[in-house]
């Protein structure tokens, strides 16, 4: 019996969750990858930014949970996808580089620790998610976003390493700050033990561990079992 043809494999949309710590690449791999398939990118990351910008902008305190909340229902957050990546809007603003501030990084860490305004993102998130087609990448993709999802990924590296790629990171965008390695592990230490949604590799995710793979190494691995997975249809 012969396998089902490549139009057929393609018409199947997949919803591919991926997770992991800050400065293991998610990020990049989750954008080339819904680049390579079609998809797709839709950015928890992004979207908890856009709300912490807004909570600057309107003087809300990070830690007032439920003014947070307020603010999220009164607030309009879109992805855009571009051949370059997606776009942030916020209220029909577009963001997207005001977002990866440092400024609105630390912001964002704090604010996504509240279960209210985390139960509120979910809700949208699984909203612009239905029908598949979808590459997200965050720290709970597969344990609470979409817990379904047909291919979950657990993307993770050295604790050095990591701090060594967003050196890099802020290097190449000119931010580079003296306090990297301890900025990352405390932002570890938020999402590893914060009440609602820990940072988690789902039972069934497969772990990628990254240290020692290039980014086209890690973007082969995974596109590999996308594909594995369109043909178990």
């Amino acid at each position: 019996m012969t396998g089902p043809s490549e139009p057929a494999r393609l018409e199947r949309k997949l919803i591919i969750a991926i997770d992991g710590p800050a400065g293991a690449g998610k990020s990049t791999i989750a954008s080339r990858l819904a680049r390579k398939l079609g998809y797709v990118n839709l950015e928890s990351g992004a979207m908890y930014r856009a709300l912490a910008l807004k909570a600057i902008e309107k003087d809300i305190s990070f830690d007032d949970e439920a003014a947070l909340v307020k603010l999220a229902e009164q607030s309009r957050i879109q992805l855009e996808p571009t051949l370059g990546g997606n776009r942030t809007l916020l209220d029909g603003q577009d963001v997207s580089s005001r977002i990866r501030e440092r400024d609105v990084t630390e912001a964002a860490s704090r604010v996504s620790v509240h279960p209210a305004v985390r139960a509120w993102m979910v809700a949208h998130q699984r909203a612009m998610g239905t029908g598949g087609g979808i590459v997200m990448e965050g720290r709970d993709i597969g344990t609470k976003v979409f817990p379904d999802a047909d291919l979950k990924i657990f993307l993770d590296a050295d604790p050095v390493v990591r701090e060594q790629r967003r050196m890099e990171q802020q290097k190449i965008k000119g931010e580079l700050t003296a306090n990297v390695a301890a900025e990352l592990r405390e932002r570890d230490r938020r999402d590893r033990t914060r009440a609602a949604s820990p940072l988690v590799a789902a039972n069934d995710a497969i772990v990628i561990d990254s240290t020692k793979l290039t980014e086209d190494e890690v973007l082969a691995r995974v596109g590999e079992l996308a594909m594995k997975k369109l043909g178990d249809v």
